[in-house]
Formats: C-alpha cells, structure tokens, sequence
C-alpha cells in the first residue's frame, strides 16, 4: 500500500535536502537534558495550559463575564495560538487584575506573542523563571548590568536556570567590563562535563568579543570537536571567530564545506563573496547578542530533542522554545537566526501565516536570506499562494544559478499539487546543479522525481530513480518500501520485495504506513495468515487510515472471517477513503471480495 498519506512522508524526506536548519549533533544526554530543562521553563510559575471545556477558573471570572474569554485563551495557549491567546488573555486581565493566575497566563500569553505588555507583567511575578528572565533581559537592554547581575545571582540553581545561570552572568560580567571574570565563570564548564560543547561556544564567543583570539580560536575548535556547532548558523559564528584568530582558510574551509551541502543554509555560502562576508562580520558585538546566542543555542538543542522524540508536531511541545526564541528576540531583534527558528516552531504548530509573518524582519542582504526565502516559498504554498511560492522560488533560483535548493523546493510544492510532469523538470533541473561526485545525502532528491516519474506513468525512470536512490543510502526506508511495493504489483521481483519490504519495517517498525505494505504484498503474495498478522499491527499504527483498514479487511475475508472484513470495511468507508476508492468498498460490503476485485491499487 502506498496511501495518499505517504506521499506526505515523501514530501518530509525530500525535504530534509533544504529546509532542515535546527539540527544539533549534540549527544542524547545533552538532548534530554536540555528537553527537561526547557520545559520547565514553559511551566514555571504557571498551571498546566489545557484545560476541559468544564474546569473550573479562577474565583470571581465569572461573575465578571470572562469566564469564556479565559477559557478560549487558555485553549488557544494550549494550540500555540499566540496572538490569539495574548489578546484574550490579557483583556481578562485588564478586567481583573489581582487573580494570580491570570497576572501568569497573562505574563505568558504576552511573552509568547512578543508583546511590550509582558515586562510590565513580569515585574508582579517574582516567582516566575520565565518573569525573571525577561526582567535581566530589559536590564542588560538599559545597560543596568549590576541590576542584571543581581537578578540572575538570585535565580534558583534548578530548573531551566540551571544551564542558563552561567551563561547570562558570564555575558553580564562582560558588559561590566569584567572580561576575566566573566571568562572565569565559563571556562571550567568548558573543561569538563557532557555540556562542555555548549559552554565552549559560548566562552568562544564571549572571548572573540573581548578580542582574545587566541583563547577564543581554542575555545571554538573544542566546541567543533564536542560537535555542538552541528547547526548551520554557528558555523557561520565559528568561521568568523577563526578568521579573526588569523586562520583565516580554516573558516574558509567550514563554510566551503557548508556551501557544498544540501540543506538550505548551504545557499549562504555558495560563493567566495559571500564566506568573505560571513567571516568579516563579528556576528555577536554586545553582552545582549550574547544573551540572545545563549538562548538561540538551547532552543536549537530543544528542537533537536523533539525531533528525535517524534514530538515536533505536537502544539503543546513548541512552548518551551518559544519563550526562550522570545527572549532572544528581545535582545537581539534582527537575528535571523532566531526568527527562522521561531517561524519554524509555528510551522511545527500548524500556524503557517504566522510563521511566514515572523520572516517578515529579515532583510534581502542578512547572510541567511537564503534560507528564510525558502522558508518562505514553502510556507506560502501551505497557505495556497502556490502562484506566488513558485515565483519567489523561480526568482532565487535565478540568484543562485549553481545551487539545487530553490528548483528541489519547486519540485516539492509541484508534486504536492499533482503537477508531476512539472516536477520532474524542476527535480531534473536540481539534480543537474549537485556537486559531483553526489554527496550520500542527496537521495530524497532521486525518491522524489522518482515518485514524479511513477506518477507519470513512466516507471522505468522511475525505477531507475529509485535504485540511484538506493545506491546513495542502501538502508532508505522509504525507498525500499516503494520500490519493493511497486515490484510486488507488477508481479516482479517478488522474492527481493519480500525481502525489502522485511527490512523496512525492521528499520521503521513503528511507521504504519511501511507496515501495512509488507502485510499487503504477503496477501498478493498468496500468505494470507501473514497478510493479516502485519495488517493488523498496520492498523494498531494507523487506526484512522482508510486504505489499511480496507487492507486488513480484505485479509480478514481470504482468512475465512466475514464478519470481521466487513467490519473493517465500514470502518473503511468512514475514514475519508480516496473518491475512486468509494464505489469499491460499498461493493464489497454488499457483496464480499470478489465483486471488487480491482479493488487493489497502485501506490498513489
């Protein structure tokens, strides 16, 4: 089975070519570390965000009529509906306010949306990490760093301000004119412990911005070696720290190597102009930038951890990192890098528009324009401005005559719509402007202008397609659950289908969609008790998916078991099956398997 659904999941590999910005090569212990820490900055001084249509609120919203009001904000929090949850809440709270969990949610919303009301509020809430926080922040803003070094002195050594504490008072030091102290406060936790990469980052910036390069130059190899400088930004960071310690064709090297990858931020070091320009840059020039660095660091550390636990989706999960891209933000408005990963994290929540307007800040010349250009294309294709996505993309690909990027992205938002035979011209167009030889990583871009090419009706490029794909990454998944699916319909190659589609699901045992293909080639393949063994986890992974229950259906019925295959079929039919598909089920309900007998169908 190859359902509508995992053209989605084609869609997200063939993306991690040229969007991927906020993976960190960080160990799992720094992840998980880094995951706990940060969510109980989203928790702190606050009550958990969701709450039943029939909770009770604070004493007295109701007889003031903003009872609902809360409730919807609450709700909306709990979606990351920032602008929605800030302008609800913070209505209640000019209504009433000396509750105090509506001054926390309130403090919260306001934060989260970016509003000026948030320091205001976060003066009333010395309980409150996130309060706190905000409050050294708009203290280094003014300059007031005694006042800053007072406040992050008196932050519990637990919690989110366990990593964090170090980091800000070292920068605060600085901005005193304390270098050797402040140096002083990072260089033993760059010395030793699981952590030691980021502090070295962060000792390496602090160093460069008092012009000691040579301890900074030692500070940033240590990071690189520790690999904590996996994204793509502090490679930029780390380039111009090396430049300004006289190693001038070191950092050139870290960007060249950059500039021949896949990922979006490869575009903003295609050329020499341009590493010339990242290098001469001294990206963090204040304590504030700092700040913001250390925070941009963590919420990177964060997103990686999501991904790695499957959460990245999930509304409730974006919170933690979006208070600390907000706190960033308030230091340091114009860091591109923040906006793209605070853009990403609405992305991630489902709120494309205002993902696409928090790129509204970076300007054309900022070194990662590039990638926020791409950014934007895809998210405005997810609004339905395809028009207009196709534009930009055909205007940077313009730009960047030799990079691949901006024509794999067409090629994407052309196969998301069914325009394949497009997308097969923009995919070739890509493929054309690899390096050569073809790095291993560019195998979502051979998968997805094979899928063009089958959708096509043209499976012998498609084959071709799929088995370069493979030669790339011998152990792709995807690729082997396609191609082997495929292989299986057309009565090929049966015995290394099986076998393909059997290590798929040991590479993927918990992807429903994988499952299911191998529990439908066993029922072409004539092993109906094991067609419906995998059909049925298939449907454990996959419950709402209309082809798997129609699959285990189908198996239920060869098994001798009509009762059942019509229960699944019912299920089926309720399950948003395909338009086609429709007429084909209800003819099996009415009359069992063999009246629809083209019921089964080619991946799509």
């Amino acid at each position: 089975m190859w359902p509508a659904r995992q053209e989605q999941v084609a869609r997200l590999a063939s993306r991690t070519l040229i969007w991927r910005m906020t993976r960190l090569l960080a160990p799992r212990s720094l992840l998980l570390l880094a995951a706990a820490l940060l969510n109980g900055c989203a928790a702190a001084g606050q009550t958990p965000t969701s709450a039943p249509a029939n909770a009770s609120g604070p004493a007295g919203l109701e007889r003031g009529g903003q009872f609902g009001t809360y409730l919807s904000g609450r709700f909306a929090q709990s979606q990351a509906d920032t602008q929605g949850a800030a302008d609800r809440l913070l209505a209640v709270f000019r209504q009433d306010q000396d509750q105090p969990e509506v001054l926390a949610r309130a403090f919260t919303a306001a934060l989260l949306d970016g509003r000026p009301e948030a320091v205001a509020l976060a003066r009333r809430l010395p309980d409150n990490q996130a309060a706190q926080l905000l409050l050294v922040g708009a203290e280094v803003e003014a300059r007031r760093f005694e006042q800053a070094e007072s406040r992050i002195r008196a932050l519990p050594r637990s919690g989110p301000a366990q990593l964090l504490q170090p980091m800000l008072l070292a920068w605060v030091l600085q901005g005193r004119g304390q270098t050797d102290a402040a140096l002083a406060v990072l260089r033993p936790l760059a010395e030793t412990g699981r952590l030691r990469g980021l502090f070295s980052m962060q000792l390496a910036l602090l160093a460069d911005m008092a012009n000691r390069p040579r301890e900074a130059e030692r500070a940033i190899r240590a990071a690189l070696a520790d690999g904590i400088t996996g994204a793509p930004h502090t490679l930029h960071l780390a380039a111009g720290i090396l430049a300004r310690a006289g190693r001038e064709a070191d950092g050139e090297a870290l960007l060249a190597d950059l500039g021949a990858g896949l990922g979006d931020m490869a575009m903003t070091a295609t050329d020499p102009a341009q590493r010339q320009a990242v290098m001469a840059r001294r990206i963090v020039a204040s304590p504030a930038e700092g700040m913001a660095e250390a925070y941009l660091a963590l919420v990177s550390v964060l997103a990686a951890a999501r991904q790695g636990g499957g959460q990245a989706g999930a509304p409730n999960a974006t919170e933690g990192p979006l208070i600390l891209a907000r706190l960033a933000l308030r230091l340091d408005p114009d860091n591109a890098a923040a906006l793209l990963l605070l853009s990403e994290l609405y992305r991630a929540a489902r709120h494309p528009a205002t993902a696409l307007s928090v790129l509204t800040p970076v300007p054309d010349g900022d070194a990662l324009a590039p990638a926020a250009a791409l950014r934007r294309a895809s998210l405005l294709d997810q609004l339905d401005r395809t028009a207009e996505a196709e534009a930009r993309l055909t205007t940077l690909a313009d730009a960047y005559p030799t990079a691949p990027q901006p024509r794999a992205r067409l090629g994407d938002i052309r196969r998301g719509r069914s325009r394949f035979a497009e997308a097969v011209t923009a995919y070739d167009a890509a493929i054309m402007r690899l390096p050569s030889p073809v790095p291993d990583q560019a195998w979502p871009l051979f998968y997805a202008r094979g899928i063009a090419h089958e959708r096509s009706d043209r499976w012998p490029l498609a084959e071709a397609d799929f088995q370069a794909a493979l030669r790339l990454s011998p152990e792709q998944p995807l690729v082997l659950n396609y191609l082997a699916y495929t292989w299986v319909e057309q009565r090929r190659n049966l015995p290394e289908a099986r076998r393909m589609l059997e290590r798929a699901v040991e590479l993927r045992p918990d992807d429903g969609n994988i499952v299911d293909s191998l529990g439908w080639a066993l029922f072409q393949m004539g092993d109906i008790p094991g067609a419906v063994r995998w059909l049925e986890r298939a449907v454990e992974l996959e419950p709402r998916n209309s082809v798997i229950n129609d699959h285990l259906g189908d198996a239920y019925w060869a098994a001798g078991r009509p009762a059942e295959a019509r229960f699944q079929w019912r299920r089926a039919l309720g399950q948003e099956p395909e338009p086609q598909e429709i007429p084909k089920i209800e003819a099996k309900l009415r009359d069992g398997l063999a009246a629809a007998a083209s019921a089964t169908a080619r991946p799509n």
